[in-house]
């Protein structure tokens, strides 16, 4: 049998792959990060399967979709006594361990399972002196949390027993909302000149209503925290409160004619501000600092892991991935966060080396999912994949073996419609090489409270080679009516394979296409109308 390899799987949560400097978008610098990209390989669509942490969590470690584990929602957990990777490793010869964020619930039934060593902090945790638990039960760990999980995964490898091979999950809480960097890095990106996207003010035409709904918006939906702000004394003058019962506040927006002033909460230093789109840039060069120097730690700290794995005499021996839970919104369409299945949310960055398997410097563009970061892992250690597990190995991917043809298809369900924080609809569909097909519906068992306005269901269709900011929704472009059949053709292939129940019916949805005509044919006059939904009535 050939010598099983180790595995160190390096997560951060939420970091977006264009703040990787590996991806090319010279936003900022991650020279560590960026050496597995440059010794390995850099995977330009890797997606999520839902947007947000807690389900994505569960699907890399079961590689199972959301409805099969049961963890759709930030507030359904895992049920450890399900199977998952680490046990079928630690079956197979594996020593296991676990540092960092676990984020699947707290409590016997819902503690890692399957791991010899585990220690993690009790939800998001916190970025200055926190709170871990473990086996023996919680205490509190002095110092910044990116440098603590990161001495955990050294002292585990450290003491680990050289016989056998080693599968280590080390997964850094940064750079999760709020942004807290160390003040070591208090210089970086503060000369307020990072580039704004395109789309930052975006308005929401031609899309569904999902996008205009959202409270996920830079310019309005921030907190004095977020920023780094001081929260003045007061009531709704100084902000709308993040959740009812809470004491954050939103920073707010100001009208022509307004002023506000803000006061940093680390220098103390004032600004006044009576220009609505000055003060709009503002709190984005304020987010992205604080974001991009909490990033920072990250790579500082993936170096240490990488120096001690040569001076260990381990790299030939050791698969290294870096990856995030998710993508981020960076300002893209005015947002932050995540939860939508557009491709700065959904593109997940995966960077991964192994020298006696991969080769240097090298892309490539075929589809993979969370779901399949498990099967990967086992197909490498030389293990069978159990038949419950729903993803693919991507070794064929890594081994530039896969086939030219078949460059894959993603599938993505976000559930938690119109969660209170930021008021995203529920959704599903699936990306293919070129296109994107989404189905906005409403919540179908109707606990979450009486619509108003404009709301799903409906779809959206995006060229996204055309259009790779997807700001045109093609659903009712009669060009692209074949392309929409198609789509929905793979979504509904791709939801029968893995077993997930649609709230769309297919033959009413193509019924409703035709009956309005639109064919190849037809004149587009009612295909600018974004408020047209094919959709069962």
């Amino acid at each position: 049998m050939t010598k099983q390899p180790n595995i160190l799987f390096i997560m951060s949560d939420d970091h977006a792959a264009r703040a990787i400097s590996a991806y090319g978008s010279g936003l900022n610098s991650t020279p560590n990060i960026d050496r597995i990209a440059n010794e390995g390989m850099r995977l330009d669509r890797c997606y999520v399967t839902n947007s947000i942490c807690t389900p994505s969590r569960a699907a890399i470690l079961t590689g199972t979709y959301n409805h099969v584990n049961m963890v759709t929602t930030l507030d359904t957990h895992i049920d450890n006594r399900l199977p998952n990777v680490a046990k079928h490793l630690r079956a197979g010869g594996y020593q296991t361990a676990i540092f960092g964020k676990w984020h699947l619930g707290e409590g016997k039934a819902h503690e890692p399972s399957g791991f010899d060593e585990w220690s993690v902090v009790p939800g998001q945790g916190e970025y200055f002196d926190p709170v871990m638990i473990d086996p023996s039960g919680s205490r509190m760990e002095k110092g910044y949390a990116t440098d603590i999980i990161t001495d955990k995964c050294l002292d585990f490898l450290s003491r680990r027993d050289i016989g056998r091979p080693f599968f280590l999950m080390c997964h850094h809480k940064a750079p999760h909302r709020s942004f807290e960097p160390h003040p070591r890095y208090k210089q970086l990106y503060a000369d307020g000149n990072l580039p704004v996207p395109e789309t930052f003010s975006d308005d929401y035409s031609n899309r569904a209503a999902a996008a205009a709904a959202a409270k996920m918006r830079v310019r309005s939906d921030m907190t004095y925290k977020d920023l780094g702000l001081v929260q003045p004394e007061g009531g709704e003058e100084t902000g709308e409160l993040l959740l009812p019962g809470w004491t954050q506040r939103k920073v707010p927006d100001i009208a022509e004619g307004g002023s506000l002033r803000l006061i940093d909460g680390a220098t103390g230093e004032n600004y006044l501000f009576t220009d609505p789109q000055k003060l709009a840039l503002f709190k984005y060069q304020r987010y992205m600092m604080r974001y991009l120097q909490t990033i920072a730690a990250v790579d500082d700290n993936v170096g240490r892991l990488l120096d001690y794995l040569d001076a260990e005499g381990l790299r030939g021996d050791t698969i290294v991935i870096y990856t995030s839970d998710q993508g981020f919104f960076l300002g893209e369409h005015g947002w932050f966060d995540k939860r939508f299945m557009y491709e700065e949310s959904m593109q997940m960055p995966f960077l991964i080396r192994y020298p006696q398997g991969i080769e240097a410097g090298v892309q490539a563009s075929h589809i993979a999912t969370n779901v399949d970061f498990a099967p990967t892992f086992l197909d490498y250690a030389g293990l069978q994949i159990p038949s419950y597990m729903q993803g693919r190995s991507m070794r064929p991917i890594f081994d530039r073996t896969a086939d030219d043809g078949d460059t894959g298809l993603a599938y993505h369900r976000y559930w938690m419609h119109k969660d209170e924080f930021h008021n995203a609809f529920a959704h599903y569909g699936v990306r293919d090489a070129r296109y994107k097909l989404i189905y906005w519906y409403n919540d179908p068992l109707g606990q979450l409270g009486a619509f108003s306005g404009v709301e799903p269901p409906e779809w959206e269709l995006f060229d996204c080679e055309k259009d790779p900011f997807e700001l045109h929704n093609r659903a009712n472009d009669p060009a692209y009516s074949e392309i929409f059949e198609e789509l929905l053709a793979k979504l509904d292939a791709r939801m029968a394979e893995i077993g997930d129940t649609p709230e769309h019916r297919s033959a009413e949805v193509l019924a409703g296409l035709r009956s309005r005509g639109l064919s190849l044919d037809m004149q587009s006059d009612q295909a600018n109308d974004r408020r047209w939904a094919i959709a069962a009535p």
